[in-house]
This record gives C-alpha cells, sequence and structure tokens, in this order.
C-alpha cells in the first residue's frame, strides 16, 4: 500500500489540473452573468431561468463523464488499456445519441419549460429567447463530458483543462462581441450570449473528441458505434441518472421556492430570482472547486479496485476526506469575506447587491460539510456505487422538497430558504454518504 505522502501526490497530481479545469467550467454561467447583467435586472433573471434548464437537461447525463471515468479506470487499473478506449468511444456515441432529442425537444419546449417557473412577464421574454439558443449547444455539452470522462479515466486532468481554459476565453470573448456587437457582429442581446456559448462549447466538443479518437486508433479500437457497447453504457448509467435527477429536483424546487415566495410578496420576481440566480452561480463555482477531489477519487478509486487494491482504497479514500474538510474550509472564509463585495461584479442594481450578502454568509458556513460531501460521492462513483447513491438522493430529496416548500409558503426570505438548503439538502447528503463510506458493501474489486 502507498504511503500517505505518496498518496497525497497521488491526489494533487490528479486534482491540481482538474481544480483548474472545474473552476473553468462555471466561468462559462459566471461569464455569461456578468456580461448579461449589464442589460437589466430582468434579463439577468431570465438568464438564470434558463441556466437552470440547460444545466439541468446536461446535469441529467454527468452519468457520461462520472460513470466513463470509473469504467475507464477500472479497465486501466486491470492493464486492459484497449478495453478501456473501447468503452469511451461507446460514450462518446451514447452522447450524440442523447444530445439530438434533447437540442430538439428543449428548443421546441423552451415556452412551456420557462412558464413552469412562473416568473414575471419581464423575466419570460429573456429567458425563452436565451434557452432556444442555447438549446443548439446541448449535444456539444454532452461530447464534452463524455470526451473528459475518458481522459479522466486515463489519469488524464491536463488535456480537458487546457480545452476548457480555451473555452471560456473563447465564450467571454464571443459573449462581448455577440451582446453589444463589436465590428461585424451585431448588437444581439442575450441572444448573443447564448450564441456565443454555443460556439465556444462547440469548438471544446471538438477537441477533446479528436484526442480520444487519436488515443482509440493508436490502441486499434474500432471508431464505429459498438451497439451492444452502447446500450451497456446506458443501462450503467440509469442508477446515476436517478442520483442527479434528485439533486436537479432539489435544485429546481430551491428556485421555484424563491419564485413563490417572491411572487407571494406581490412584487416583480426580478431582484430575488436574479439574487438566488448569482448566489447559485457562485455556489456552483464553489463546488466546483471543492469537486476536484472528487474527481481525482473516481479516477483513483477505480484504479485501485480495478487493479484489486482494497486497502489502498481505503487509505486514499480517508486522505481525500481531509482535503475535503480543509478545503471546505478555505473556501467557506474566502466566501464570507468578499460576499460584501461580489454582487457588484454582476450587476448594478443595489437591491440585488444587498440581498445577496446574507445568502453567501449561509452558503460560506456550509462549504466544509460540502466538502465531505463531494469527496464523498467521488469515490462512491468512483467504486461503481450508483444505486446506493440513487437510492439516497431519492431520500433525502423526499426530506428537503416539503420543508423548503413550507418554508417559502411561510413567506420565509431568501436566507432562510438558503439556511433550508444547506441544512436539510446538504446535511441530509452528508448524512447518507457519511454512513455507506463506513461499510464494506461499496468495496468491489476487479476490472
Amino acid at each position: 500500500m502507498s504511503s500517505p505522502r505518496a498518496l497525497d501526490r497521488e491526489i494533487a497530481r490528479l486534482a491540481f489540473p482538474a481544480f483548474l479545469a472545474l473552476v473553468a467550467e462555471p466561468l462559462f454561467l459566471l461569464g455569461d452573468a456578468a456580461v448579461v447583467g449589464h442589460l437589466g435586472t430582468p434579463e439577468l433573471a431570465g438568464l438564470g431561468i434558463a441556466g437552470t434548464v440547460v444545466t439541468t437537461v446536461v446535469g441529467l447525463s454527468i452519468f457520461l463523464a462520472y460513470g466513463t471515468t470509473a469504467g475507464v479506470a477500472r479497465q486501466i487499473g486491470a492493464g486492459h488499456r484497449d478495453a478501456a478506449l473501447a468503452q469511451g468511444l461507446d460514450g462518446l456515441w451514447l452522447a450524440v445519441l442523447i444530445g439530438i432529442p434533447a437540442t430538439l425537444v428543449t428548443a421546441l419546449a423552451a415556452d412551456p419549460l420557462v412558464a413552469v417557473f412562473g416568473a414575471s412577464s419581464d423575466v419570460v421574454e429573456p429567458a425563452t429567447t436565451y434557452l432556444r439558443v442555447a438549446a443548439l449547444g446541448l449535444t456539444p455539452l454532452l461530447l464534452i463530458l463524455a470526451g473528459t470522462g475518458v481522459l479522466r479515466g486515463l489519469q488524464d486532468t491536463r488535456t480537458p483543462l487546457v480545452v476548457a481554459v480555451a473555452g471560456n476565453l473563447a465564450n467571454l470573448a464571443l459573449n462581448i462581441a455577440l451582446v453589444y456587437g463589436a465590428g461585424p457582429a451585431p448588437r444581439l442581446g442575450i441572444a448573443g450570449s447564448a450564441l456565443g456559448s454555443v460556439l465556444a462549447q462547440a469548438a471544446m466538443a471538438v477537441a477533446l473528441v479528436l484526442v480520444v479518437v487519436r488515443a482509440a486508433r493508436a490502441e486499434g479500437a474500432t471508431l464505429r458505434p459498438h451497439l451492444p457497447g452502447v446500450r451497456a453504457a446506458a443501462r450503467a448509467g440509469v442508477p446515476l441518472i436517478v442520483r442527479t435527477l434528485t439533486l436537479r429536483a432539489s435544485l429546481l424546487v430551491t428556485t421555484y421556492a424563491v419564485v413563490l415566495t417572491a411572487s407571494g410578496a406581490g412584487s416583480s420576481t426580478a431582484v430575488p430570482v436574479a439574487t438566488h440566480q448569482l448566489a447559485m452561480t457562485l455556489w456552483g463555482f464553489l463546488a466546483y472547486v471543492l469537486d476536484a477531489i472528487a474527481i481525482a477519487a473516481q479516477a483513483i478509486t477505480g484504479r485501485f479496485l480495478g487493479a484489486g487494491d482494497v486497502a489502498a482504497t481505503r487509505a486514499v479514500t480517508g486522505r481525500m476526506v481531509g482535503w475535503g474538510i480543509v478545503s471546505g474550509v478555505v473556501t467557506g472564509l474566502l466566501l464570507a469575506a468578499t460576499s460584501p463585495w461580489l454582487g457588484a461584479l454582476f450587476t448594478t442594481d443595489a437591491g440585488v447587491r444587498d440581498a445577496l450578502v446574507p445568502v453567501l454568509l449561509v452558503a460560506a458556513l456550509d462549504q466544509p460539510a460540502a466538502g465531505v460531501v463531494f469527496v464523498l460521492d467521488g469515490v462512491l462513483i468512483g467504486a461503481g456505487d450508483g444505486r446506493y447513491l440513487a437510492r439516497a438522493g431519492v431520500i433525502v430529496l423526499a426530506g428537503y422538497a416539503p420543508l423548503v416548500l413550507l418554508t417559502s409558503a411561510l413567506g420565509a426570505g431568501l436566507p432562510w430558504l438558503w439556511a433550508v438548503f444547506c441544512a436539510v439538502f446538504m446535511g441530509g447528503r452528508l448524512a447518507t454518504l457519511v454512513h455507506r463510506s463506513r461499510g464494506d458493501a461499496w468495496l468491489v474489486a476487479g476490472a
């Protein structure tokens, strides 16, 4: 078994590039928010609703990254690189098969999807406009997930980092040019923000697919769809879809509770929804930071279990939990310290800036627990323990949804809704994951 120092080096080798890549991912939304926020508060609120729909559709397919990482890493641990790449190609084809119908449904159903949130009329139009265009990026986004998962399973977190950084720079430049108009580019408003993101996402997808295809050709793997493999990848992803569905449902019901509270106050929903959008975007940014260790956990756990080394799996889990706690304390302190000034980066609306501060302080208190949650989630995904994660997600959602809706019905403000989110939703996830990690049922060795 490796020494603690060697385990730390292994974690850092995978986690640091993953950290930078994951920080780059939410910068897509942060960049959009920074550009769109200066168009006006209704546009920012519309971005929040449309962004929630897009991230929900993509989030339900996160198994394309997570499941592929775990499966490929197990094959690598067992010494089967050709089988690992064949499994990775199956994931890419599955991404295309899911992405095309998802694009059509989201674009055609933009109006009813936005209407579900019950936002005021000044928010509906920009939200629908953004969503119709952003739907064109769904297939590229799913290919990015699958391609990134293959490379992580191959223990390569640097290539996704390079692609993510380049994609974010392109996204920001395209957003500024297309939203406000620059040179030959017309002023497209919020539609330009969505179009800029789609173009950047398409370029990222092409880059990652080419890297995977080159590696597959080197191993002699066929590039044609292998339908039994694609079906197997889809079946293996079902528990992770359920797990992700419960997570996304929790975020959606939180947004719905915010809209209900604002509507009950008899005023426009723009300010509270925009505040919640900024808070959730920043929370997601920090979640991705903490998730860097979880990415390392998926790759290392899968590889060690594929090689049959259960003792090393236990040891590295303990080290990564420690990393998660320390990271959560650091991000929590940073969020609390910067909360009075973060709002000014995204909006000129004083009401949004003032309302954001107490919400961010609540989120800051939850960061250490979130660090443990993300690490253990990654460990169990890497171990292929999707069925437990699905069951635990259903239990947490069943307890959280009624409480946050009741809190909204009682007229509680945004900070109280976020307190329920942190205490009940994140607290429930923490309890179920710690309980599972202390047992042995998830420690299944072999390719």
